[in-house]
């Protein structure tokens, strides 16, 4: 017969006095415990105490018990592997036998350590949890029930894909209508069990769930106005998810739905009314909101206001009475950490400045400038504002006779917590109403400027993200009436003495600058100063905010930064960050970015600092690389590295390229920069070979004498990254393709077959983005004009895509290279455009001043076309032009 393990008295003393001292408040104390319980792991049966005195210990107070289960929740999570099968058979069995524990506390942590059992192994390893747990629901002892429902809960949670992909037992057949059976049960934390593990099976759509749909549906309903709010939370969870996944069976119920919805976003408990809010953001997706929300609209858009205002918890946790704490330091633990955007190189497009060549993030999140780690970064506030913000893109102008009284009524409240949400409200209507807002900006726009001077802290910082959500109308008004008063006001509050509207500040600021570009050259010495003097006055994390509006303003005015004055201003503070600075230290993200902006700017103005920034930047790819290297031959000795040290340096090292052009040649001379880039460019992160094919490209631009003894190593890593699921890889890696064959000349020819047919595939992709597209015509054209022979062949399978892709880019001198290619091209294979010549015109049209041998080529093949199809042909080919078209044909080339 099989013996019981039992523990030794003294085994047991020893690990409770250890989970009594674990409780105190002494640092010490804790990392001497911390240290013998790593020492304990290396016995077989520790595990064994930990369990024993979580289920059977009932001797003990409850939250030594519960430490004891937490602690054996780690070892199981870490050590699972190398646990003893009489170990894990022990716990397993344990586990089971305690789930119905007479103690709350008790039995949540004996479902926590089922969970992560559960997730450690696979569930068939474990064929008698489900059965044993579903008999459970069944039990009369109510803590029995409850257990079992808290442990399946966890396990839906954290298994919902497993549990719907077993095709052998199917536990889901016997799972869903057993919970479906719960959703009528007295006690209310039973049905919130119930429903929460439903709702983790909706969004896969699992077969079981849709096939008990109707059923779902009918019980949801019937707890809807559950008087528990665990209960009511859940319900509006479950719709929220049905709305996207199966709107057919909601849609004959929908104006009901709608009504419910309304009713719980303002229910009493919060946390309520946030998950019913989550509802009108999911309906603006639906084809369906238009004509289902219209008559309701008049009743969800002050509820919506309503719930922009902050609630006096979110004051107090926000400390919003405290309005100076600009001397105060930052806690480390407040400053969350920043992703860096890897470069991507664009194209600057012909419109007016409305296409600056980046793709504008679909996903941006909804901020309103009162972010803080205090508060949870997801509330009914910015939930409600996201939601008027996303409503206003759906029904446009048609919201204004609803939203306009309502403004009027809060914008200019007493109440300062009520005139906030309404500036916050007007902010969050921007894009979507910007037509109709119009009208209404001479007057609300100077009152704006007068509420960032409001005594309070939260209305000025709300008014800076307002006021940057009308910045393009403003850029485009007359600087004296409008921008100036803005710039003036903006920048007083950088050096605000209130931290939370230092941040808005900078970011609105940041916004602006991008907007207005070289608008605001008359004003950098201002600008600059104010800038400067917030680094003497920022705490840490507005530090990380400041480098990014300088960053900023060096991206839009360029080159104008390049004085003197403005130098000796601007670089000692960044310079003497930089020296303070260690390797290791993350805030040089930030800073990095920073520095490649202004490098940029400066072109030769950054001479001066360039050296040490160089060779820190190749030092710190290089130790990158070398730890990864070190990570990857030995994961158990040696940690891995956070590879963004390199994506920024390698950053940096571009911005120095395109600004310093040639001057930077020595440095690349007397480095290893190119046995590193042949390493990072076969890099496993995405991000990495993005950034290493930037710099190639810019060195190639630069110095390609350094480049050039490396190409055919180059060329082929290059060609294997021609793949568009990795977009902004594959546009760098086309776009540096296309620097290199134009300094390689004819000796492009051998690499042409290891590129040109997955540009052409790429050109003709029906889901290219714009800027890949761009940059992959010049690419080609690039090919056609270093060796015509070998890309003119193929001419008739890309002339109309190329055409179209490069119609609306601006003159530059990439689009010169590019259109030579093509003439090129046509000159050796014209039958190859013959079908697609009306697409050629069009693109030879788009040009405003081409340079005069090229505007003659043009002439020449444009002519040529005409004489050899004949007049008549001609004149029936050239009548499908479009006016516009044939004007500038005729004005441009004499056709």
């Amino acid at each position: 017969m099989k013996m019981d393990w039992v523990p030794q008295e003294d085994g047991l003393r020893e690990i409770l006095t250890l989970l009594r001292e674990s409780q105190s408040p002494d640092t010490d104390t804790q990392r001497a415990v911390q240290q013998k319980l790593e020492e304990l792991n290396k016995y077989p049966d520790f595990n064994n105490y930990l369990m024993f005195v979580l289920t059977k210990l009932t001797s003990e107070d409850e939250p030594t018990r519960s430490l004891s289960g937490l602690i054996l929740k780690n070892n199981v999570k870490t050590h699972f592997n190398s646990l003893q099968p009489t170990v894990t058979e022990y716990i397993k069995t344990e586990c089971l036998q305690a789930v119905g524990d007479p103690s709350p506390l008790i039995r949540a942590t004996v479902g926590i350590l089922i969970t992560t059992v559960a997730s450690k192994t696979d569930l068939s390893l474990w064929p008698e949890l489900l059965p044993a747990l579903c008999s459970m629901l069944d039990s009369t002892d109510y803590n029995v029930c409850e257990g079992a429902f808290g442990a399946l809960q966890k396990i839906c949670e954290d298994s919902a894909d497993v549990l719907d992909s077993d095709t052998v037992n199917r536990p889901l057949d016997i799972l869903i209508p057993k919970f479906l059976q719960f959703f009528n049960h007295s006690s209310s934390k039973i049905r919130s069990y119930a429903i929460g593990c439903v709702n983790q099976f909706i969004i896969q759509r699992s077969q079981v769930l849709m096939f008990h749909i109707d059923t779902f549906l009918q019980n949801l309903f019937h707890v809807a106005t559950d008087e528990d709010s665990e209960v009511r939370k859940n319900v509006c969870k479950a719709l929220v998810m049905l709305l996207e996944v199966r709107m057919d069976r909601l849609i004959s119920q929908i104006d009901n739905i709608i009504e419910y919805m309304l009713m719980r976003t303002q229910d009493p408990d919060e946390s309520v009314a946030l998950e019913a809010c989550e509802f009108w953001l999911s309906l603006a997706d639906q084809s369906i909101c238009k004509s289902a929300l219209s008559a309701h609209l008049t009743r969800v858009i002050p509820v919506l206001v309503r719930g922009m205002k902050y609630s006096e918890i979110d004051i107090i946790l926000l400390k919003g009475d405290v309005e100076e704490d600009h001397n105060i330091p930052d806690k480390e633990e407040d400053i969350k950490p920043r992703f860096h955007k890897s470069k991507t190189h664009t194209i600057k497009a012909m419109q007016n400045g409305t296409e600056n060549g980046i793709d504008k993030d679909d996903e941006d999140d909804f901020e309103d400038g009162d972010d803080d780690s205090s508060v949870s970064d997801w509330n009914l506030r910015k939930c409600s504002a996201a939601a008027l913000d996303v409503l206003a893109n759906v029904f446009q102008d048609d919201i204004l006779p609803i939203i306009i009284p309502i403004l009027k009524e809060t914008l200019f409240h007493s109440e300062w917590e009520i005139k906030e949400s309404g500036i916050l409200a007007l902010g969050a209507i921007a894009e979507g109403c910007m037509t109709g807002m119009v009208s209404h900006l001479p007057e609300l726009i100077p009152y704006l400027i007068n509420c960032l001077n409001d005594k309070k802290g939260l209305v000025r910082a709300i008014t800076c993200w307002t006021l940057s959500r009308y910045s393009h109308w403003v850029v485009a008004q007359s600087h004296d009436s409008y921008l100036k008063p803005l710039m003036t006001e903006l920048l007083k509050r950088i050096l605000d003495s209130n931290k939370r509207v230092q941040e808005a500040a900078c970011s609105a600021f940041a916004t602006l600058e991008e907007e207005a570009c070289t608008e605001l050259v008359p004003y950098l010495g201002y600008i600059l100063e104010t800038l400067v003097f917030a680094f003497s006055k920022y705490q840490h994390k507005n530090l990380l905010i400041l480098y990014d509006a300088i960053g900023t303003l060096a991206d839009s005015v360029g080159s104008h930064l390049n004085k003197p004055e403005y130098i000796s201003l601007l670089m000692p503070p960044l310079i003497q960050k930089w020296n303070v600075l260690k390797d290791e230290d993350k805030d040089l993200f930030p800073l990095l970015e920073c520095l490649s902006s202004v490098a940029t700017a400066l072109q030769l103005g950054f001479l001066p600092y360039c050296e040490p920034v160089y060779c820190r930047c190749v030092s710190l790819v290089q130790h990158t690389l070398l730890v990864q290297m070190a990570h990857m031959q030995n994961p158990e000795q040696c940690e891995d590295i956070d590879k963004d040290f390199m994506i920024v340096s390698l950053d940096l090292l571009s911005g120095l390229a395109e600004g310093l052009n040639g001057h930077i040649e020595k440095l690349v001379e007397n480095s290893n920069i190119m046995n590193l880039l042949h390493m990072s460019m076969q890099d496993a992160m995405p991000e990495v070979r993005q950034s290493s094919f930037a710099l190639i490209g810019d060195l190639t631009k630069a110095c390609f004498q350094h480049v050039r003894p490396h190409i055919s190593s180059f060329m082929p890593i290059l060609g294997q990254n021609l793949n568009p699921e990795f977009i902004s890889v594959c546009n760098n890696a086309t776009w540096a393709i296309g620097e290199i064959c134009i300094k390689l000349g004819v000796e492009t020819r051998p690499f042409i077959p290891l590129i040109l047919n997955q540009l052409i595939e790429i050109i003709n992709r029906p889901d290219t983005p714009k800027t890949l597209l761009e940059n992959t015509a010049i690419t080609i054209g690039r090919l056609g004009f270093v060796c015509p022979h070998d890309v003119a062949p193929m001419l008739q399978q890309f002339v109309r895509q190329w055409c179209v892709s490069l119609r609306n880019i601006r003159d530059n001198e990439e689009k010169d290279s590019a259109f030579r290619g093509m003439c090129q091209m046509i000159q050796v294979n014209p039958a190859g455009v013959i079908s697609d010549f009306i697409f050629f015109c069009d693109a030879v049209a788009s040009w405003v001043h081409p340079q005069e041998d090229l505007k003659d080529v043009f002439i020449k093949i444009l002519h040529t076309f005409k004489t050899q199809v004949g007049e008549e042909n001609w004149r029936r080919f050239s009548d499908q032009f479009p006016q516009q078209l044939k004007e500038r044909l005729t004005n441009l080339y004499g056709l």
